[in-house]
């Protein structure tokens, strides 16, 4: 019986040796560090070269102090109605629910079944005025697409900007989706 003890131990400590690689222990107690990394600037292989340029011109910008901006001199941002930027999180779920409120579905579109999605934009000016609204990409749908435009018509004019905004014009791209749920 001690034979097979002494053996199983020295099998078992040849085993736990020679699987000590692909199994590490650890026994090694020092102190792991921690680095913290930060990217300069966005990677850029794939761009061309008048995208980086404005890339960095941006980035640039955001980096250095902007001198305090005349009344006449304009700022302008785009972003999607959907947006989930802080800043404007507020002000776009105020006008997104505005807007549904007019929106409706064209009903000699849905007696003819059409469906599509249609992408707008709109500019508004820091008063909440209507600037400019044109199509990006259209549904396919002459009558969708009217629609789209005419319940952004019909929201106007829009509350002004709250003071986190501070642009003085806002481009807003917004999607229009028509889906109809036959059952």
């Amino acid at each position: 019986m001690r034979i097979t003890l002494i053996i199983s131990f020295f099998l078992h400590l040849a085993l736990i040796l020679a699987f000590r690689n692909a199994f590490p222990f650890n026994w090694d107690k020092t102190d792991l560090r921690t680095y913290q990394v930060e990217l300069l600037r966005p990677p850029t292989e794939g761009l061309n070269p008048e995208e980086l340029a404005k890339a960095e011109l941006s980035q640039s910008e955001k980096e250095e102090p902007t001198p305090e901006k005349s009344e006449n001199e304009e700022t302008e941002e785009t972003i999607s109605l959907d947006t989930k930027d802080k800043r404007y999180l507020t002000y776009t779920t105020l006008i997104k629910e505005k807007i549904l409120r007019n929106w409706q579905y064209p009903a000699e579109a849905k007696e003819s079944l059409m469906e599509g999605k249609v992408q707008l934009l709109f500019s508004i000016a820091k008063n909440g005025e209507l600037v400019d609204i044109k199509i990006l990409d259209s549904s396919g749908y002459q009558i969708l697409d009217q629609e789209g435009l005419r319940a952004i018509q019909a929201t106007a004019p829009f509350p002004s900007f709250p003071d986190q905004i501070s642009v003085s014009k806002l481009h807003i791209k917004a999607n229009l989706d028509y889906r109809l749920n036959i059952k």
